[in-house]
């Protein structure tokens, strides 16, 4: 537990911080599991779109600094891929 002043405070502002981020981070992972599960299911124009909202959220995310920028590089390099091999078999 928190004994100084400026401890408790940390405390309040690391919750305001954690609950503001939790929503970029909640929707960034949910796009991409709506993007893989298009792909699995063979939407892939669909899927698309859906990876583009990623790609968007986690950029966001990288530069309001909830994500590091080379995680959400990562993670839509890592996406992207996954949709690219499944546009090259599918046609």
């Amino acid at each position: 537990m928190a004994n100084t002043a400026s401890a408790k405070k940390r405390i309040r502002s690391s919750a305001r911080r954690r609950e503001r981020n939790s929503h970029f981070r909640s929707a960034a992972r949910t796009y991409v599991k709506k993007t893989r599960f298009l792909i699995q299911q063979g939407d892939l124009e669909a899927a698309e779109l859906m990876s583009r909202k990623a790609a968007s959220t986690l950029d966001k995310a990288a530069r309001k600094g909830i994500v590091h920028k080379r995680n959400a590089s990562r993670r839509k390099s890592r996406l992207m891929k996954e949709l690219s091999l499944a546009q090259k078999t599918k046609t």
